[in-house]
């Protein structure tokens, strides 16, 4: 089977996490031919396997492209704007203008109907208006252009200002109309790749979209153009990350309506034609759903995560200080480290010899680093120095240390020092450190936030988030009771290699494309040769099968 994988910002460009599950994916299903068609790749990209290839790559001009990219197309969108009346005539202008008030009613439109209901005219435009002009992109060209001409505004204010429009989108005045217009067109870059062709992605026997969004878009024109069926697997649903994003708080209210309706739709659109969703786990699929997906054709697919660099320290269940709590993540303020901070001065004033680690993931956002300093300053507020005696150097119960570093190499290592591993979040989506924790046996204390509860199951303790107390109230029945720690790491340990692994995630794909191709229609490309031409016998060796082909009877002689 030929698949015709999407990405953004990934693989086989990214490194991280957001790379690896693609990896994991085209080398664990060796039987399948991937072409990867990569949005956003910047860079070297890394070695591919046999069954895969780069058919294509492309930088969509999205909002994350960084500053060199973003300052490109700012230098471009005035020449663009001025070539948009010249490259198209009159009725490609007005089949522009058409398409586009398609589009811009369906954005400005109320909220589209729930699962189940019907009346979603608006969603119903965006859709239509999408297509119409993907076509014309096939077509003629010249879409970024139109996208940002002066037609497009006069056509988005029309939308704005018409009876039912959103009451957000009435109030947007001519800078949000322009910052819109200039966002639209880098979302809907993917509609001017050439990849909408026989020997590209006409070629795939599937397009499977690594997330939903920009990504998920030449997907849809796929099913469009050539009926290949989609496939969409989400660990982070995009909308989600848009909404919660603080890129855009400059932007002014009625803007940031627009845009969330930009996103809103094109998310239901990918879920509307996606014949299989696959989120990453319920807190994903719960959005999928109110955002209008079919529960028929939603199929939950854990992560998987490879257990084995986990295994010395997971058959261990001795080791580790049992008075050390260990923290792993990224330094940011959804990970509520104030809280936890408050809670280990609880833990510290009822059982003094405790400790915490805090093991913080590099990262390169700027803004992280004035959050971690602004945690160890309160760190060094709440825990001064201690020393055990007059002549001796001071200690800090709490330590600040990185991942790579001396102290902690490893994350085997980070997790394998403590006795209990916590998370304090107040936003999260699927936090990896808890599987990494019950792949070590380790026991954990968790907040009750996104996809928590559905990892764990029963094998450790939540609490309420934002709730010093009862965080450190559970860490310290945990660090009280050895047996009860041990019993509950066991069992982690146990439900980590049975839901979480590499070899479940395989599975569940290598079965999730045989469906899929098994319910898709034939399709028969010229140069393939007629199916059942020849019956199975005339394959066998021998003199009468080759009697029977060059006979051209269709059977071996009697």
């Amino acid at each position: 089977m030929r698949i015709g994988l999407l990405t953004e910002g990934g693989y086989p460009y990214a490194t991280g996490e957001s790379g690896l599950w693609c990896e994991r994916l085209v080398r664990g299903l060796g039987q399948h031919q991937f072409d990867l068609y990569a949005l956003t790749g910047t860079g070297t990209p890394r070695p591919l396997p046999p069954n895969a290839r780069l058919a294509r790559t492309a930088d969509h001009g999205g909002p994350d492209c960084g500053p060199a990219g973003r300052n490109l197309l700012e230098r471009t969108a005035f020449g663009e704007r001025r070539a948009a009346r010249r490259a198209y005539g009159r009725r490609e202008r007005r089949r522009f203008v058409e398409a586009f008030h398609r589009l811009a009613v369906g954005v400005c439109g109320e909220h589209p109907a729930g699962p189940g209901e019907t009346g979603n005219e608006a969603g119903s435009a965006f859709a239509e208006g999408l297509y119409a002009l993907a076509e014309l992109a096939r077509e003629r060209g010249g879409l970024p252009g139109a996208l940002r001409s002066d037609d497009a505004v006069r056509t988005l204010e029309s939308a704005c200002r018409a009876p039912g429009a959103r009451r957000g989108a009435a109030a947007a005045g001519l800078p949000d109309h322009l910052a819109f217009v200039e966002h639209l067109a880098r979302t809907l870059r993917p509609l001017s790749l050439d990849w909408y062709t026989e020997d590209a992605l006409g070629a795939a026997d599937l397009c499977h979209a690594a997330a939903g969004g920009t990504t998920a878009l030449p997907g849809l024109l796929a099913k469009r153009f050539f009926g290949t069926p989609l496939l969409v697997t989400e660990y982070g649903v995009q909308l989600r990350s848009h909404y919660l994003s603080t890129a855009g708080t400059d932007r002014s209210a009625p803007l940031r309506t627009l845009l969330a309706a930009l996103h809103g739709r094109l998310a239901a659109e990918v879920y509307g034609q996606a014949a299989l969703l696959t989120p990453g786990n319920a807190h994903a699929r719960r959005w999928q759903e109110k955002c209008g997906a079919d529960r028929a054709r939603l199929r939950t697919v854990h992560p998987g995560m490879a257990a084995d660099r986990f295994a010395e320290v997971g058959e261990d269940e001795e080791s580790g200080d049992p008075a050390t709590l260990v923290w792993v993540g990224r330094a940011e303020p959804a990970k509520d480290l104030i809280a936890l901070l408050h809670a280990f001065a609880e833990i510290r004033a009822r059982q003094p010899d405790a400790r915490l680690r805090i093991v913080a993931v590099p990262v390169r956002d700027p803004g992280s680093g004035a959050y971690l300093a602004h945690i160890k300053g309160l760190a060094a507020q709440l825990f001064p120095d201690e020393a055990a005696g007059a002549h001796a150097v001071g200690e800090n119960p709490v330590t600040f240390e990185e991942l790579g570093g001396p102290e902690a190499p490893t994350l085997e290592d980070t997790y394998a020092s403590g006795a209990v591993v916590v998370l304090s979040s107040v936003v999260e989506g699927f936090p990896t450190s808890l599987v990494e924790a019950m792949f070590c046996a380790r026991a954990t204390v968790s907040t009750d936030v996104g996809a928590v509860v559905e990892i764990i199951g029963g094998t450790g303790l939540v609490v309420p988030p934002r709730n010093p107390r009862a965080l450190a109230d559970a860490c310290l029945a945990l660090l009280r009771e050895p047996e009860r720690r041990h019993r509950l790491g066991a069992a982690a340990r146990a439900r980590a290699l049975e839901l979480f692994t590499v070899e479940q995630n395989l599975a569940a794909f290598r079965g999730i494309y045989l469906e899929l191709l098994s319910h898709a229609p034939v399709r028969h490309r010229p140069g393939d040769g007629v199916p059942f031409a020849h019956p199975a016998e005339a394959h066998v060796p021998g003199s009468w099968a080759h009697k029977a082909v060059a006979a051209g009877t269709g059977a071996p002689d009697a």
